[in-house]
């Protein structure tokens, strides 16, 4: 009999409570992101295809690796690509983006001098689609008017921003997207593919971003931030810093969308809480001063 040519690798050893929580803190302490140890059998494969894909065979010699300096930093950069949750969709809450289209928008226009440039942040954009429905959100609210905007994306993984500047998607990932904006801003490709038009491309970027260091992203003040999905991945002292920080950067007026029950008994100072009660939205109060969040500048 022929010898295989290929040798299936071993089943990845067991994880002590105790080695979970060393890899757990590092997740912490790098990205403020918890895991429970109900998601033991997920990090134990993420570290075996990561390491399988280095060579590494000891998970405590990948670990000093990854502490190993500048070196470790660009190793750690890939290995959060297979530990962060990229999930997104289009159009994906529905009912915050329609009291957006339908009353929050036009109120927030309504405030702001005609030559103001509006400026939104999806926070946490996995691949992009988020952030791509904000441009046509706002393309389309301020079609006819002549102001200019431009959203942001931001995310940890840069394998998932990559694809969000592609801005490609599979046919049915559009399926979620009102229909004329499917028809007016997706043009399409071969096998059964679709591309965000140029136009909304050129108005959206995207970056890698941790949310809990401000300093690694010298983003303008916003007139909209979403941030949805992310805020469950935080206990609730992170989940605070980080709304705060957010809050920060809001512009006069500007919006806050959450995501339903991510903290639905936050009060922040400074925000006052918008649209029906199941949804998470807030603005900043025109005469409101918010304070700076912990560790950044006024």
């Amino acid at each position: 009999m022929a010898e295989p040519l290929l040798t299936l690798p071993a089943e990845p050893a067991a994880m002590s409570d105790a080695e979970f929580d060393v890899w757990a803190e590092l997740l912490r302490e790098r990205t403020g992101m918890r895991l429970a140890r109900e998601r033991r059998s997920f990090l134990i494969t993420a570290l075996a295809a990561r390491m399988a894909e280095r060579g590494f065979e000891d998970r405590a010699a990948y670990y000093a690796h990854l502490r190993a300096g500048a070196v470790g930093q660009l190793e750690w950069a890939a290995l959060v690509d297979r530990l962060t949750v990229q999930e997104t969709r289009f159009y994906r809450d529905a009912a915050s983006l329609d009291w957006l289209r339908g009353a929050g928008l036009p109120a927030l226009l309504s405030g702001l001098p005609p030559a103001t440039a509006l400026q939104a942040w999806s926070a946490g954009c996995a691949t992009g689609e988020e952030a791509y429905t904000l441009a046509m959100l706002l393309d389309e609210a301020l079609a006819g008017t002549g102001r200019y905007f431009g959203v942001t994306g931001s995310d940890l993984s840069l394998r998932a921003l990559a694809r969000a500047r592609r801005g490609e998607f599979p046919a049915r990932r559009l399926a979620p997207l009102p229909t004329e904006w499917r028809e007016r801003y997706c043009e399409p490709l071969p096998g059964e593919r679709y591309q965000v038009c140029e136009r909304l491309r050129a108005r959206t970027c995207f970056l890698q971003n941790n949310l809990l260091e401000p300093a690694s992203s010298p983003l303008p003040a916003m007139h909209l931030i979403v941030c949805q999905n992310v805020l469950i991945y935080f206990d609730r002292p992170r989940r605070e810093q980080l709304l705060a920080e957010l809050a920060r950067r809001l512009q006069p007026g500007g919006l806050l969308v959450l995501g339903a029950g991510e903290l639905s008994r936050w009060r922040p100072a400074g925000l006052e809480r918008v649209a029906q009660d199941h949804l998470l939205i807030f603005r900043r109060r025109a005469d409101a001063t918010v304070a700076p969040a912990a560790g950044t500048r006024a």
